[in-house]
C-alpha cells in the first residue's frame, strides 16, 4: 500500500476548515452546518483538541473537543451553553474533563471505522493530558420513530441501555465503553430525530488515579511563544514629495522595530494619507479619496516587502480599496512569509459615508500567525463590542486597533473602547493613530493621538492596564513585551473571568452571510 494512501487520524489545521465544512455537511443533511469561524474558533481554542481522519489524501472524518471543569460537564446543559455556541471558546485549559460535542464522518466512508478511531485518539489524548475523563451528549436519532412505543425519552434509554433496542449512535457508545449518566433535554433542538435530546454519557479514565501531578503544570501546552513584542507606531502626517520619500519612512520605522526583535508593528488607519501631498493639490473629498485609492498597488508592494525583508508581522493601517465598484476603507496585514490578509473596516463613520462615499466591508475572520491567531478591527469598529467577541470566540489573543482621529474626543471614544474589549474578552489591544497635519486634504488635515499598547486589568498585568503608550501628539514608537501564558492563565484563574463567566443559555454573537450570498 503506498504511503499517501494509509488511514491516519491528525490534529484538525486551519487550512482543513473547508474539507471539515465539507464533512459536517454530508453527515448532517438536515441541520445547519458549522461556519468557517467556528471551525477557527474550535482549532484556535483548544488546538491539541480538534482532530481529521484522513484516507489518501481526503479528510473524511471529524472530532471536536474541549476541556472543562468538573462540576460544569456533570450538570445539565445545553450544546450551545456548554461549547460557547460551537466556538469552543469555552474550552478551560485547566478542567478536569474532555468534553466531546463532535465526531462526524464522510458518509461515503462508512463502514471503515473511523469514527473508532477518533474515538481511540480522544481517550488517548485523555490519558495524555491526565484527565479524569470523556462526558458528552449523544445523539438519540432512533428515538423519534419509537417514542410513542417506549412511552417516554428516558424509558428509549433505558431499552437501548438494557440491549432490547439498539440506536445507531447510543449503542455504538455503549460498546466504547460510556456509561449514561442521564438525560439532558433540549440539548440541541434543531436535532429532530433525537427531538432535541441526548444522552448524558461518560468515560472514565482508569489511569487518572496514578496519576503524579506536576506543581504549576497545566493540563495543555499550546504551541506558542510565551511572550510576543508588540511595536506601535504613532506617525506624522507630513507632506512628502515622492512615493519613495514615504516607502523611506515606511523602511525606516519597521526597520527600527525590527532591530529590536518585535514580532509586530501595527501603522495607523489611512496613515497612506500623505501621498495626497506629493502633488499637494486641493481636491474635493470624494475626488481626493480615489485618487488615493490609486495607490493601492504600490502602497502594497512596500508593505510587503518590508515584512519579508524585515522579517516582521506588519498590521499596515488601512488604504481606500475598491471592491467591485464600492470602495471600501481596507486594513492590510503582511506576515513575514509574504503573505497579505485584508480586513475590511466594517462601520465607515458618518463622515466617511458622506465625505467619501465609502461602504463597509461584511467579513471578520481571526487571522493565522507564528505567534497565535490575531484580529484586527479598524478604528470605529473598535466601538461594536460585537466585533471583538466574534474575533475573540475565534480565538484571537492579541487585537490591532489602527485609529485616525482628529480631536481629543474622537481619539478618547477609540482608546476607552479598546480599554473595555481588552478586558471584556481578555485580550491585548495594540492601537497607532496619525498625529500632525496637512492643512490641503480636506477631511484628513488634522489628527490627534496617543497610541497604546493595552492589556487587561489584573494582578498580573500593567499598572492601569497599559503596557506601553505614547506622548500625545508626537511621532514615536511605544513597544512592549506581552505574555501569552499570563493572559491565557487570567482566562482560568483571574480576579474575574470574563470569558468563562458568560451566559451562552441568553446570549451569543453569530455572523450572518452576507445578503449577497443568501438564496
Amino acid at each position: 500500500m503506498s504511503q499517501s494512501s494509509r488511514m491516519i487520524v491528525r490534529a484538525a489545521a486551519i487550512a482543513d476548515l473547508s474539507a471539515i465544512r465539507t464533512v459536517t455537511t454530508k453527515a448532517y443533511p438536515g441541520m445547519a452546518a458549522y461556519t468557517r469561524d467556528e471551525l477557527r474558533g474550535q482549532i484556535n481554542n483548544f488546538p491539541e483538541g480538534q482532530l481529521v481522519a484522513e484516507y489518501e489524501g481526503k479528510v473524511v472524518g471529524y472530532c471536536a473537543t474541549l476541556c472543562l471543569p468538573e462540576e460544569q460537564v456533570l450538570a445539565p446543559h445545553t450544546w450551545a451553553e456548554i461549547t460557547g455556541n460551537g466556538y469552543g471558546s469555552t474550552h478551560d485549559s485547566d478542567g478536569d474533563y474532555l468534553y466531546g460535542y463532535e465526531v462526524c464522518v464522510d458518509p461515503d466512508f462508512r463502514g471503515m471505522r473511523i469514527a473508532q478511531r477518533l474515538y481511540r485518539e480522544r481517550f488517548a489524548l485523555c490519558r495524555k493530558l491526565g484527565l479524569k475523563g470523556v462526558v458528552f451528549g449523544g445523539r438519540l436519532p432512533g428515538l423519534r420513530r419509537r417514542f410513542k412505543r417506549a412511552g417516554g425519552a428516558q424509558q428509549y434509554v433505558d431499552n437501548v441501555v438494557a440491549r432490547q433496542w439498539r440506536d445507531a449512535v447510543l449503542t455504538f457508545q455503549l460498546n466504547n465503553g460510556f456509561e449514561v449518566l442521564g438525560l439532558l433535554p433540549d440539548y440541541m433542538p434543531d436535532d429532530k430525530p433525537s427531538m432535541g435530546y441526548a444522552a448524558h454519557l461518560i468515560w472514565r479514565n482508569p489511569e487518572h488515579e496514578n496519576r503524579q501531578p506536576v506543581p504549576g503544570d497545566s493540563h495543555v501546552h499550546l504551541q506558542m511563544p510565551v511572550t510576543v513584542r508588540v511595536a506601535t507606531v504613532q506617525y506624522l502626517q507630513r507632506q512628502i514629495s515622492s512615493l519613495d520619500e514615504f516607502r523611506q519612512i515606511a523602511t525606516y520605522f519597521v526597520r527600527e522595530v525590527a532591530d529590536n526583535r518585535c514580532d509586530f508593528v501595527v501603522f495607523p488607519e489611512l496613515f497612506t494619507v500623505q501621498l495626497l501631498s506629493i502633488d499637494n493639490e486641493e481636491l474635493e473629498h470624494r475626488e481626493a479619496i480615489q485618487q488615493l485609492a490609486d495607490y493601492e498597488v504600490p502602497f502594497r508592494e512596500i508593505m510587503q516587502d518590508l515584512a519579508v525583508r524585515y522579517n516582521i508581522n506588519i498590521i499596515a493601517g488601512s488604504h481606500p480599496t475598491w471592491v467591485g465598484d464600492q470602495l471600501q476603507n481596507v486594513g492590510y496585514i503582511y506576515l513575514r512569509d509574504g503573505s497579505e490578509y485584508r480586513q475590511p473596516k466594517i462601520h465607515p463613520t458618518p463622515g466617511e459615508r458622506y465625505w467619501w462615499n465609502i461602504r463597509g466591508g461584511d467579513s471578520l475572520n481571526a487571522i493565522e500567525t507564528d505567534c497565535g491567531p490575531i484580529g484586527v478591527l479598524v478604528c470605529y469598529d473598535s466601538e461594536f463590542p460585537e466585533l471583538a467577541r466574534h474575533l475573540t470566540n475565534q480565538g484571537i489573543n492579541l487585537l490591532f486597533v489602527p485609529f485616525s482621529t482628529e480631536d481629543r474626543s474622537g481619539y478618547l471614544r477609540v482608546r476607552y473602547c479598546s480599554h473595555a474589549r481588552a478586558v471584556e474578552n481578555q485580550i491585548y489591544v495594540a492601537t497607532a493613530g496619525n498625529v500632525g497635519n496637512l492643512p490641503r486634504i480636506h477631511a484628513m488635515d488634522i489628527h490627534y493621538a496617543q497610541s497604546a499598547i493595552i492589556t487587561p486589568c489584573d494582578f498580573p498585568f500593567a499598572r492601569d492596564g497599559v503596557a506601553a503608550d505614547t506622548t500625545p501628539n508626537v511621532e514615536m514608537v511605544a513597544i512592549a513585551d506581552l505574555r501569552l501564558d499570563i493572559l491565557r492563565d487570567s482566562r482560568t484563574s483571574g480576579t474575574v473571568q470574563n470569558l468563562l463567566d458568560r451566559r451562552h443559555d441568553l446570549y451569543r454573537v453569530q455572523w450572518k452571510p452576507p445578503r449577497s450570498r443568501l438564496k
